[in-house]
């Protein structure tokens, strides 16, 4: 049993505790923020931008692959053409008088369609008229297979796939019908349509698509004559010896507008039509030859469609080959 006085020392003890134990005011102690590892530390980084990331960089010069400097050129710094000869107007024009070796037209005088657009894709190539080189090939030989002694050649060689084989191609620079050309006397004069056509004689120039216009799509009950040139062609169509020439429509124009006509410039032959042309991209067309795989090819073409955009190809065509004579469409 406890006495009075040991409870009231009890009392004062305890009243001590508490008042230990019940501090007002207390502040906590501050707890210890953990250090970021590793990881987490270049996570962060990567999301920040930098000084450097902040400047845009610096693209490096490219190569201008078209340049006449960085061309694969016959003869560095001449960009040489090969054409056929005669040069045959409406295509090339003629000087006063034609420079050795070139007969009827001119290649060198900027005039004429194929002349005009020779000298067109040459500038957008970078090249200037006195960098540009004519040589002589004839037309069957350039599209044969094997090395060629031109950068590109131009007389209105038409894209076929049998020749894409052995030479490329370019784009087309001029969509073109195959007409009929005869001699006012002659009875195929008076046919308006394909049908009709079946018991004549026709001739055209070898390796030609107006040789295969005759054989595809006339096709004849007679056999089919062929000549070397165009020009052997319209002597033998002079001389009786076929009924009707086959020839691009452009050609027919100057035939029978400067090369069969009387002394006093009327004309001895007509053209009786034109055959029918295919609809869209697989329509005939002229195209530039070039070696085939040449490294040349995707520029010509850059430049093909350069004048086309901005309107030179159109105004050539317009300048060199207006319709000058009727040539109704022939019907089957």
């Amino acid at each position: 049993m406890r006495t009075p006085k040991a409870i009231a020392g009890l009392a004062i003890a305890a009243a001590l505790a508490a008042a230990c134990t019940a501090s007002p005011a207390a502040t906590p102690a501050p707890t210890a923020t953990p250090l970021p590892s590793a990881a987490a530390t270049e996570a962060a980084a990567s999301t920040m931008p930098s000084a450097a990331a902040s400047e845009a960089p610096t693209p490096a010069p490219t190569q201008n692959a078209c340049a006449p400097a960085n061309l694969a050129l016959k003869t560095p710094g001449t960009l040489t053409i090969g054409t056929d000869n005669p040069a045959y107007p409406p295509y090339f024009a003629p000087s006063s008088p034609d420079p050795s070796p070139w007969q009827l037209g001119d290649p060198t005088n900027q005039q004429g369609f194929e002349s005009a657009v020779a000298y067109a894709v040459a500038t957008q190539l970078g090249f200037t008229a006195d960098q540009v080189k004519w040589i002589v090939v004839p037309f069957e030989n350039s599209f044969q297979p094997g090395a060629k002694p031109f950068d590109f050649y131009i007389a209105q060689v038409s894209y076929t796939d049998a020749r894409a084989k052995a030479v490329d191609l370019s784009d087309g620079y001029y969509f073109v019908a195959q007409s009929v050309v005869a001699l006012n006397g002659n009875p195929l004069a008076k046919v308006t349509s394909i049908s009709a056509m079946k018991n004549f004689k026709f001739g055209a120039q070898v390796g030609t698509t107006a040789y295969d216009a005759i054989k595809n799509t006339i096709a004849p009950s007679t056999p089919i004559s062929v000549y070397q040139t165009n020009d052997a062609a319209i002597k033998a169509l002079q001389a009786k010896q076929i009924d009707g020439l086959v020839v691009d429509l452009p050609t027919a124009f100057y035939i029978t507008a400067a090369q069969l006509v009387d002394k006093n410039g009327n004309s001895l032959a007509t053209i009786v039509g034109q055959l029918p042309v295919q609809a869209g991209p697989n329509a005939e067309h002229f195209s530039l030859v070039l070696a085939k795989n040449s490294p040349l090819t995707d520029c010509v073409n850059q430049a093909i469609s350069a004048i086309t955009a901005n309107g030179t190809l159109a105004q050539i065509t317009q300048t060199w080959l207006a319709d000058k004579a009727n040539a109704p469409v022939l019907q089957p």
